[in-house]
């Protein structure tokens, strides 16, 4: 199931998805590309992430917030 998108450079994308693998549920963040005849194409460039390794990540990526720049 197709969560969201983020549009990259190009045709290039940033697709999350979630999926069952083995009788498990994982979120998948992977990069795509358009293919030749139109179809977007997963790359191994992602990561596959339990519900356990997810909350991890988001606090990580809170953490990682905090530590940029103030927008104006």
């Amino acid at each position: 199931m197709i969560i969201g998108e983020i549009q990259k450079i190009g045709t290039d994308k940033i697709i999350v998805t979630v999926k069952e693998f083995k009788g498990k549920t994982y979120v998948d963040v992977r990069n795509f590309f358009e293919n030749d005849q139109g179809e977007m194409v997963p790359t191994k460039k992602g990561v596959s992430l339990t519900p356990e390794n997810l909350d991890e990540l988001i606090r990580l990526l809170g953490e990682a917030r905090k530590q940029l720049p103030k927008e104006t």
